[in-house]
């Protein structure tokens, strides 16, 4: 299991400048006007993922950077490599070339999110992992969740699902994320602690444990496969976000027991939250993306400023690169588990839209379980 060292989320205050900033998001990137401590070049580029493992990278992370960076005058460049590597290793070679002076990554996998980490460093520009740790890939900084706290909420989650279904234990299978992730291996080792020692006391059994590698279908035809192989007797699902989740429903519900299985989720995104209140998904893992974002600009204003004693403050804690062997500098966010009666926290937050997560039959829903539109 990866070791870390738990930080709280601390704030530091941004300096000021003379400069303006517009941000205007359009298609794959979005690219602001002006900025601090530059002399018209960019001052951050991001590279975020794709845009189907999880709808959290362009409808939460996208807006919530992009707010950050103009809140702090930074100027900015955040892309999209949807998916493929090719594509994240050009933005990676054009944003060191065109000189911005600190990269934020969120990976594909660790070999390319290396190779871009690594011509960073030879080229003088300061890294940071956001959200997934890039393995051997020595990222000056890490911002993220406490993803091992992530996958124990979905462990306690559903555990506390099963029981107030009025069943005592049962048979129980996981679902994992990708292997590429590293992210993945750290919400698995959650969930295995908070369930492993029911699962040795015999409260339950472990019956089905596989990738379902971030994709709805994929996911869905695994624990079908399970489902079959069990004839039918699965108790509880640990889905490891709510995209699989998603997956996995749809297969619940062409067998008509769709709400009868507890399914757990993460990302809180509009088809998680919408899940919840129709009684299909048991709960998400929220987490605010908002204060990784924020975290990821305060610490790209302390690197630009030269402030290395600003950055250190903000890293609270560390987290093993367990190929590497060494702790990277991090700055963790608390998650957050929701159920029905807590789907509105993410409205409130600004986090997900009420207007897409109430549409249609699901506003009475909404207004059952408080959720404000």
């Amino acid at each position: 299991m990866n070791t870390h060292k738990l930080g709280r989320l601390m704030a530091v205050a941004a300096v000021a400048t003379v400069s303006t900033a517009s941000l205007a998001a359009c298609g794959g990137g979005s690219d602001d006007g002006g900025g601090s401590g530059s002399s018209g070049g960019t001052d951050v580029g991001v590279i975020l993922p794709d845009a189907t493992t999880s709808p959290r990278w362009e409808s939460q992370d996208r807006p919530n950077l992009e707010k950050a960076f103009k809140d702090a005058d930074l100027k900015a460049t955040v892309q999209n490599a949807q998916g493929n590597t090719a594509k994240f290793g050009q933005l990676c070679d054009s944003m060191i070339n065109e000189g911005v002076k600190v990269i934020i990554i969120t990976n594909l996998d660790s070999e390319s999110g290396a190779s871009c980490l690594k011509k960073a460093a030879d080229a003088g520009v300061t890294s940071i992992d956001y959200d997934r740790l890039t393995l051997n890939g020595g990222a000056s900084y890490y911002v993220s969740f406490d993803n091992v706290k992530v996958g124990e909420l979905m462990g306690t989650g559903l555990d506390e699902c099963i029981t107030a279904a009025g069943k005592k234990g049962g048979n129980i299978v996981y679902v994992n994320g990708a292997a590429t992730d590293n992210n993945a291996a750290l919400f698995k080792s959650g969930y295995e602690k908070a369930l492993e020692p029911k699962i040795d006391d015999g409260t339950y059994k472990l019956v089905g444990d596989q990738s379902g590698e971030w994709d709805a279908t994929k996911a869905g035809q695994v624990f079908d496969q399970m489902y079959t192989a069990n004839g039918g007797k699965i108790d509880g699902v640990v889905s490891a976000n709510d995209t699989m989740a998603g997956g996995i429903i749809a297969r619940l519900k062409a067998n008509k027991v769709q709400g009868k299985i507890p399914v757990t989720g993460q990302d809180a995104s509009v088809e998680g939250l919408q899940n919840i209140l129709q009684g299909f998904q048991c709960g998400t893992v929220y987490k605010n993306t908002e204060l990784e974002a924020k975290a990821a600009a305060d610490l790209a204003i302390a690197l630009i400023k030269g402030d290395e004693g600003a950055a250190e403050k903000l890293a609270t804690g560390t987290v093993e690169d367990t190929e590497a062997g060494k702790d990277v500098p991090s700055v963790l966010a608390e998650p957050v588990w929701v159920t029905k009666d807590t789907v509105k926290t993410v409205i409130e937050d600004g986090q997900a839209d009420a207007a897409e997560v109430c549409a249609g039959a699901i506003a009475d829903l909404c207004d059952e379980s408080g959720v404000p539109q």
